[in-house]
């Protein structure tokens, strides 16, 4: 992936000075932080240069001694550096997909719900440093889970440049991608039908025009879905491409592969 290293590395020699000009993020003393440091390395397939950085990375602000020491900023830098990376991968692997169905895989994949997830096939959870409040709770929230991965994507960015958070990127996050692809990109409704005619009914929906009405500047068209000779309920669109999707999501939903609930998200 052809990342500028020249603006990228600008961007973490600003940062990382930053930090170490920090006084108040002075290292953090984590009873234990050698074998925390040593398992999330062994989980992560990757050795920090700077153990501390990974710490920070690893620790809420609940436990941190002063907030900057915590993961926040990391945070902030891995939601960043996520998005990109993500964006950019899409970009040079889907030359054929359009701007929106880009920016609905990208939305999925750079989420709370597949940070938190990626998170817990890590098993982050367990090294994960928090205050005695949610330790006590029992539970890590999904949202201190999903942080928690940005900030260790970042740690792993600052320590050992982009090719070391491309190599984190493709080892855990491209799935995610994959796995968004199979189920149907988010919100486009004619591949998710198309996959699943295609896969279980050997069949690809056909479209089919039965109604328009309206000026020519301003036509709305009605359109159905035909899988196998049936069909499903039709429906209107300002544009036969909108008219389309409306009309997968019919099939969909006829078909009880969606919740009719869905219509109005």
């Amino acid at each position: 992936m052809g990342t500028s290293k020249g603006f990228w590395n600008r961007v973490t020699g600003l940062f990382y000075r930053s930090d170490s000009e920090q006084e108040d993020g002075a290292p953090l003393n984590i009873e234990g932080g050698a074998a925390i440091a040593a398992e999330c390395e062994s989980r992560i397939g990757y050795t920090f240069n700077d153990k501390q950085l990974l710490l920070n990375a690893l620790t809420h602000s609940s436990r941190a001694q002063h907030r900057l020491a915590s993961n926040e900023r990391l945070e902030f830098l891995g939601d960043a550096v996520l998005g990109m990376m993500v964006t950019e991968w899409l970009f040079h692997n889907f030359p054929r997909y359009q701007e929106g169905e880009l920016t609905r895989i990208k939305s999925v994949v750079v989420s709370r719900k597949t940070c938190a997830r990626i998170a817990h096939r890590l098993g982050l959870e367990s090294l994960l440093q928090v205050g005695k409040g949610i330790a006590l709770s029992g539970e890590i929230p999904e949202s201190m889970l999903a942080n928690v991965t940005e900030s260790l994507l970042a740690a792993i960015y600052l320590d050992g440049g982009p090719e070391a958070a491309l190599e984190f990127m493709d080892q855990y996050v491209v799935e995610e991608i994959t796995n968004s692809l199979q189920d149907g990109v988010p919100g486009n409704y004619k591949s998710q039908l198309q996959q699943i005619a295609q896969r279980d009914l050997k069949e690809t929906p056909v479209y089919e025009v039965i109604k328009e009405r309206g000026p020519d500047h301003q036509k709305e068209f009605e359109i159905i879905a035909v899988i196998a000779g049936v069909r499903y309920s039709s429906a209107w669109g300002a544009s036969k491409k909108q008219a389309e999707q409306k009309a997968a999501l019919n099939a969909l939903m006829e078909l009880g592969v969606v919740d009719r609930n869905e219509e109005d998200e």
